[in-house]
């Protein structure tokens, strides 16, 4: 016999339908939650199967996010054999039947099926440095979505504010320039102090980090820009709210990536293939902890080509008859996050030529007359090339 139990995993719950064999399912669909009692129940299940069949059965299940990650930990403390599996498998091979059906326990039914026609890997439960480390990285890529929008939403606000304020200390969002404007939002504010109270004001917000002389040439330059702009003082007390708002959530979004910058860096950098990875030109602590994290242990891929497609650069193939498409886009079915990674080294390396044997490369497909974005993916195509080879060596 050749036991498998297909489960469909939904939020909380999952359903599961075991098969004692091809084409032998073995009872009816079993339903559980993902709570210490449910899974308990799962487990006696799991050995009333392993009971009849002789053997220890295969659970298979889909990709579901985070969702399967209770009973992904709780099989590998019991230590059975798990394949967690593409649902990109799964949903093409749904199209393949006549009927349209879409229920969990039709889901759960569909992956035993699919274990007996399909070669899946085992999952490997990735080490738990990586898996911090990836986590990490996602929250800090997340957060600086959340604070790219934040800087918008604040511009908007200083725009019909104070325009004449950008500029004044260098970096808008530096601590020092967002304390101030939370002190003094308003040119009026600013017109109203003396050159002395404003060097005061801004050598308390800098502390020991910046002489007198440069708090005084900011304070004459923000003299300068209140008496440049348009109007005053705002009509709108709502303007003003919403800049104080915003403010705080600037500065508590730089605490936070700060933290986290700090956290990734510390993860990396006890992983020997971090130095490795950032001797190629372009590639930086961020990318590299993020490219490192994305791929995970290596050895899940056996040649380059899989790596490829894992990071969805690989071209996709269509074709009829006796027509051949000679023009195909990449597949984007891979790893969204180490695909935006692998296109930002590449960016990063021929920008500049910082990165020769990108450069060459890139201007060789460019000779060919490929476009700009062509000859990019190319060059991603031989970077994950590349990578490979530097992980793989130091495996052996």
């Amino acid at each position: 016999m050749n036991p498998v139990i297909g489960v469909d995993i939904s939020k909380g719950e999952s359903h599961a339908q075991a098969f004692l064999d091809r084409g032998v399912p073995h009872g009816k669909i079993f339903r559980f939650n993902h709570d210490l009692e449910g899974l308990a129940s799962f487990l006696s299940y799991i050995r009333s199967v392993e009971s009849v069949a002789g053997i220890r059965p295969t659970i298979v299940m889909e990709a579901t996010g985070h969702y399967q990650s209770p009973v992904v930990q709780f099989l590998d403390e019991h230590q059975y054999l798990n394949i967690v599996i593409n649902p990109l498998i799964s949903h093409n091979a749904k199209k393949t039947n006549l009927r349209r059906l879409k229920t969990d326990a039709a889901d759960a039914h569909l992956l035993g099926t699919l274990f007996y026609k399909e070669e899946f890997e085992p999952y490997k439960k990735r080490g738990q440095h990586l898996m911090n480390l990836r986590f990490l990285t996602r929250q800090y890529e997340a957060l600086t979505g959340m604070y790219v929008q934040a800087k918008l939403q604040f511009q908007a606000i200083l725009d019909q504010v104070f325009p004449e304020y950008h500029g004044v200390f260098g970096d808008l969002y530096s601590k020092v320039s967002l304390r101030f404007l939370a002190l003094h939002p308003t040119s009026k504010e600013v017109l109203e102090m003396s050159e002395l109270e404003i060097t005061t004001a801004i050598q308390s917000l800098t502390g020991r980090g910046k002489s007198v002389s440069w708090c005084l040439e900011r304070s004459q330059i923000l003299v300068a820009a209140a008496k440049r702009n348009p109007f005053k003082e705002t009509a709108f007390s709502s303007h003003l709210i919403s800049m104080q708002l915003l403010i705080k959530l600037l500065l508590q979004y730089q605490d936070h990536l700060s933290t986290l910058n700090k956290s990734v860096d510390g993860l990396a950098e006890e992983l020997a293939e971090y130095d490795s990875i950032q001797s190629i030109p372009g590639i930086g602590t961020k990318i590299a902890a993020t490219i490192l994290a994305e791929i995970g242990e290596i050895d899940r891929f056996d040649h380059a080509k899989k790596l490829v497609a894992f990071a969805g650069v690989d071209p996709s193939v269509f074709s009829s008859g006796k027509f051949v498409a000679t023009q195909n886009k990449i597949t984007k079915h891979g790893s969204r996050r180490l695909r935006t990674a692998l296109y930002q080294a590449v960016r990063c390396g021929i920008r500049s030529n910082r990165n020769k044997k990108l450069r060459a490369y890139y201007d060789k497909k460019r000779a060919e007359g490929k476009l700009f974005k062509v000859a990019v993916i190319a060059c991603v195509n031989k970077l994950i090339h590349w990578i490979f080879a530097i992980l793989t060596t130091r495996l052996e």
